[in-house]
């Protein structure tokens, strides 16, 4: 092998292993959960989202119905929904369904983790260490990766739900902030 291939080999191998790893899972019996993460938050926020994915391999439907952290005081499952131009954010004191032989995205604009009363800044690039529980699986630890916010995940979610690049970014948006307590 020559000089250069080796010396290519070993840049590719070195450059890969520094580069962040963005896609992670973890197992608890037949669940598989993908990619936890949650947005940077600016200074001082009191609420961040965290967002997943959670496939059931299995038989039986199963239900997350909560989670814990070090860095809130509380974590809850909110649903988000636009009516009417207002965006409604609340709780879901019973959990999601998750279907047997299916799969269900928490996301921005839908089902997602709420972290109440956050006790640090999130940064881009840190990971937190969440416990998420369910019905019949039980809790299991995952590692929620904080990443950057991204303009183009909000506007497609304005698209996704009916609304215009145009209304969601002039503020013609309206919130139901009521909705969320």
């Amino acid at each position: 092998m020559s000089f250069i291939k080796i010396a290519a080999f070993a840049l590719v191998a070195t450059l890969t292993q520094s580069l962040p790893s963005t896609a992670h899972s973890f197992t608890i019996g037949e669940l598989v959960i993908d990619h936890p993460y949650a947005r940077a938050t600016p200074p001082n926020a009191k609420v961040a989202g965290g967002y997943l994915t959670i496939t059931n391999n299995g038989d039986e439907a199963d239900r997350i119905f909560g989670a814990s952290t070090d860095f809130a005081e509380r974590v809850e499952i909110h649903k988000m929904a636009i009516e009417n131009d207002v965006m409604k954010m609340s709780p879901v004191p019973e959990g999601v369904e998750i279907p047997a032989r299916g799969s269900v995205q928490l996301m921005p604009g839908s089902f997602h983790l709420m972290f109440m009363s956050i006790s640090t800044q999130l940064n881009e690039g840190d990971v937190q260490k969440v416990t998420l529980e369910f019905e019949k699986a039980g809790k299991v630890e995952v590692e929620l990766s904080v990443e950057g916010f991204k303009r183009r995940r909000s506007e497609d979610m304005h698209k996704k739900k009916g609304m215009s690049d145009e209304k969601a970014m002039n503020g013609d948006m309206k919130m139901d902030h009521k909705a969320a307590e």
